[in-house]
């Protein structure tokens, strides 16, 4: 049981900061205890719509008040929260969870001890003999399953009263998705042998189901039964697609996947726990890191700190999965070992369901830095360390910084993102394709991007009191340029890479004075600096790569006038594909219906001049 949090919960500086992800929540009392789990497809939207002014129902309102701290998992995918929001309401059994639903029992999935067995959706009192899996969170989630079990494994799920009054198949069966045992076509040792295998599935064994099939395949294949071994290598297909896009359940029984983040001073490391084949639950830790420390060495001191504390009460897994650092994984093996004496491992995935879990545990360590970087206490304090440091005093209501993103001069684009006490203020961030520049230049990139953004800033109010320039003193000589006519510029800032590149090493050059000075790596103001210059390239990079994806996607034959899209598809279908339009002459053009003889020559020449 956790400490009871000494300060009220923080409602909207807590939603403040979450993120739009798919994920789970936990909400817990002031005893430390889960009261509440959910699920969302947008955790922020979700989660804030338990602290609107209006909440009509008084159970929603007796949660609330009790809500002490919130915790939140994020997933890959919508289904993966759900997947999770069961496993973590099974283990914790939060006693809000079936009040604020709709006051019945979990449903289940239930297949029946018939002759013939049936699966079927059920909640309530178990009095019918056979298997029940579950509980699930809600009913929808049952009908999910059931609609994917019925697609996998052709077993019946109608009704008993249905099943004894068929004199022909349904059109489930003419669909693949039931034997037809009513009318006597199901080879009977086949349908109980798809029975077996959705229960195992149900039981989150998919690997002993492929493998099952597989052999079931093989042996089909060679007795020359064709479509027998087509409909198994089907089966086999959609397991693996299933198990490929679920990285919250699969088949480790036993394992803690451990991930570490870092970005402007915060470091994360992510603790996810597996029990039972599903994540069962996951932390994120902020160890007190000093400086130029590695994260090979930030990892070792945590897996020894966390397995060699008593007091965590957590069972030592069999694996621990680590991240793929330069660690010795051997030697750390057999320390844990020989002083927990029990036989546990560790391990760096490299691909598989053991890789997922510890990506997944990576994007919730990022998750949790970048929540901590939004708060508003951590925000005032950088701020006040980053205007001491400023040449002149005036009040630092807002910042922006640009950064250039190129592929060797293709798709250049720039970045502009904008900071205040509060913030990013992302419905101000601004991208600007650059054109007509030679490629690669970053100087004329940065003018123009400068020339685009600030045209009519007085006009508008909107000019900034710290200008930030990723990149050394050219790009730094252009805003100076820029804003020397100006009566009152903005505070010129650049911000130039150290040695390596590593971050804590960055030069800070004044404009005009082209005074340098080097923060200590801890500095809050330095921190900020950070944060912001790795936003401004976060947000440059995502508009070239979509600027470059769009341009290697149009054809080249979009640019050239008169040549509309019934031309470029007589174009492409005549001469078999755009490399051979490209090497075409001008009588071959010429030849397509079409294109007239001068059109050819235009098309010639504008396809060589690229």
């Amino acid at each position: 049981m956790q400490e009871p949090s000494v300060e009220p919960f923080n409602a909207q500086e807590f939603i403040r900061n979450l993120t739009h992800q798919p994920g789970v929540y936990r909400m817990y009392d002031v005893n430390g205890e889960v009261i509440y789990v959910g699920k969302a497809k947008d955790l922020k939207k979700r989660v804030s719509s338990y602290f609107r002014k209006q909440l009509d129902s008084v159970k929603t309102q007796a949660l609330v008040s009790q809500i002490n701290r919130i915790d939140v998992t994020v997933t890959n995918t919508e289904v993966e929260a759900l997947i999770l929001e069961n496993s973590f309401i099974k283990s914790h059994l939060p006693r809000y969870n079936v009040l604020l639903r709709d006051d019945k029992s979990y449903p289940y999935i239930f297949i029946s001890a018939h002759e013939h067995p049936r699966i079927a959706y059920h909640r309530g009192a178990r009095r019918e003999k056979g298997e029940y899996f579950g509980p699930f969170p809600n009913g929808g989630a049952v009908r999910e399953s059931l609609r994917l079990v019925q697609k996998l494994f052709p077993v019946r799920q109608c009704d008993d009263s249905y099943y004894k009054a068929r004199s022909r198949p349904c059109l489930q069966h003419q669909l693949q998705r039931c034997l037809a045992p009513c009318v006597g076509i199901a080879d009977e040792q086949e349908y109980q042998e798809q029975v077996r295998l959705a229960k195992l599935f149900l039981k989150g064994r998919n690997s002993d189901v492929i493998t099952t099939l597989v052999g079931k395949m093989e042996n089909a294949s060679m007795a020359l039964e064709f479509e027998k071994a087509a409909r198994y290598r089907d089966q086999i297909t959609a397991l693996r697609r299933i198990q490929e896009q679920n990285s919250v359940s699969g088949n480790q029984h036993e394992l803690d996947a451990i991930a570490l983040y870092r970005e402007s001073g915060f470091t994360c490391v992510h603790l996810l726990t597996v029990r039972q084949n599903a994540v069962q639950g996951s932390r994120s830790y902020f160890p007190k890191v000093p400086q130029h420390s590695s994260d090979e060495e930030i990892m070792e001191s945590f897996l020894v700190q966390y397995y060699l504390n008593q007091n965590h009460g957590e069972r030592i897994p069999a694996e621990i999965l680590v991240p793929s650092l330069k660690l010795a994984t051997d030697e750390l093996t057999t320390q844990l070992r020989s002083a927990l004496g029990v036989n546990c491992k560790v391990i760096q995935p490299k691909r598989g369901e053991r890789a997922q879990y510890l990506a997944l545990a990576g994007k919730n360590a990022m998750n949790a830095v970048q929540s901590k970087l939004g708060l508003q206490s951590t925000m005032d304090t950088r701020l006040r360390a980053l205007a001491k440091v400023l040449p002149d005093s005036k009040t630092i209501e807002r910042m922006e910084c640009f950064d250039i993103s190129h592929t060797m001069g293709e798709a250049t684009v720039a970045s502009c993102v904008v900071f205040d006490s509060q913030g990013p203020r992302k419905a101000d961030y601004r991208r600007y394709n650059i054109t007509d520049i030679t490629p690669g230049d970053d100087y004329a990139a940065m003018a123009q991007a400068l020339e685009k953004r600030y045209k009519n800033a007085i006009e508008k109010e909107n000019v900034p009191d710290l200008l930030l320039i990723d990149g050394g003193k050219g790009q730094l000589t252009q805003a100076e340029t820029y804003f020397k006519d100006w009566p009152q510029p903005p505070i010129l800032l650049g911000v130039a890479k150290g040695e390596s590149r590593r971050p804590g090493l960055e030069t800070l050059i004044f404009g005009y004075s082209r005074k340098t000075i080097q923060l200590p790596a801890d500095h809050s103001g330095l921190h900020l600096i950070q944060f912001i210059r790795d936003e401004a390239h976060r947000f440059a990079i995502t508009g070239h790569r979509q600027r470059r994806a769009k341009a290697r996607k149009t054809s080249s034959l979009e640019s050239i006038p008169a040549v509309g899209a019934k031309r470029r598809q007589n174009l492409l279908k005549y001469l078999g594909g755009l490399q051979q339009v490209k090497s075409a002459s001008i009588e071959q053009l010429a030849n397509v219906p079409g294109i007239s003889r001068s059109l050819a020559e235009t098309i010639y020449y504008a396809l060589r001049d690229e």
